[in-house]
């Protein structure tokens, strides 16, 4: 009695098919093609969409955390709408390239199911993957970066920005670049991945600083008090009232110049809108200041003269 070896190596219809058939080699080979191979391709085309539908889920869930303010006292509608839609940017492209990874990585096992050598794409792939690590690391630190950007939302289109030696109003932000337009009029283009150090000027809140100088013989009690007054005054002015956002403060003296006494006056704004009111602020100061008789000084120089007498010269 000769021992048949079993024609199926390791598919599980295949098998059961041939034990049935009592050795049938065609009824397992065919049950292993219309039976086999569409119930793995379907296993794993299910698996594919199970594993999709995770990472999607993680995805949605950080993309509902990146809408959340970076700040805990920013609640503006205006914000709030431009973060979600970031963050929905944002979920889009990471989406794409979960559903990516995961088409390449089922669309392989299912080749591998048909007979299909593998080996080479999975050869191919390492290869490719190798000339971008060492080819394109520019490319891939500018993705990356842009993705944080969009992901923490550090700024956005509209904000003034300071990027190191660019700086001005954002007009584009993709996952590679960045596009400023500077206060010159000058379209600067910034790589994601060049970007060291972002200020914002105008995230959420922003601050006006103005700095008055007035001459040493001022009184500086009551310098403060009409700076004071001009500020508040400028706080209840029903044109700035939606602007400013906390009562401004004068600070005191900030510093002492060879020609000035330095005081200084601070007022929380909206954004983009602490140059327009500082702007206000120096014309209502100015104004005061003529009508009180405090004296903004202007740069002095005292030349002192010295005459000595001419020596004596003997004469012969």
């Amino acid at each position: 009695m000769f021992f048949q070896a079993n024609p199926c190596e390791d598919g599980l219809i295949c098998n059961l098919t041939y034990k049935v058939t009592g050795g049938n080699e065609t009824a397992a080979n065919w049950s292993d093609v219309l039976v086999g191979k569409p119930l793995a391709v379907l296993g794993l085309l299910l698996l594919g969409f199970a594993i999709r539908w995770v990472l999607h889920r993680v995805v949605k869930r950080m993309v509902k955390r990146a809408e959340q303010p970076v700040l805990s006292d920013s609640r503006d509608p205006v914000a709030m709408a431009r973060r979600k839609q970031r963050a929905g940017s944002l979920a889009g492209v990471l989406m794409s390239i979960v559903t990516l990874l995961v088409v390449i990585v089922i669309g392989t096992m299912i080749l591998n199911e048909f007979g299909v050598n593998i080996a080479p794409i999975i050869a191919s792939a390492g290869v490719v993957g190798l000339a971008l690590g060492f080819g394109a690391q520019s490319l891939v630190k500018d993705f990356l970066s842009g993705i944080f950007i969009l992901a923490e939302d550090q700024f956005g289109v509209g904000d003034w920005v300071d990027l190191g030696e660019a700086n001005g109003e954002v007009e584009a932000v993709s996952l590679r670049t960045t596009r400023l337009r500077g206060l010159d009029g000058i379209v600067w283009y910034v790589p994601n991945g060049e970007i060291l150090r972002v200020g914002n000027s105008s995230q959420n809140w922003a601050r006006a600083v103005v700095d008055v100088g007035v001459g040493y013989e001022s009184d500086l009690a009551q310098v403060k008090q009409v700076l004071g007054e001009v500020a508040h005054d400028l706080y209840v002015d029903e044109r700035w009232s939606t602007v400013l956002l906390e009562e401004p403060f004068v600070t005191g003296v900030e510093a002492f110049a060879p020609d000035a006494v330095t005081l200084r006056v601070m007022i929380k704004t909206r954004p983009l809108e602490q140059w327009a009111v500082a702007r206000e602020l120096r014309e209502r100061v100015k104004a005061r200041f003529d009508a009180t008789g405090i004296e903004i000084p202007v740069p002095q120089r005292v030349v002192w003269h010295r005459q000595q007498d001419a020596p004596a010269i003997d004469a012969e």
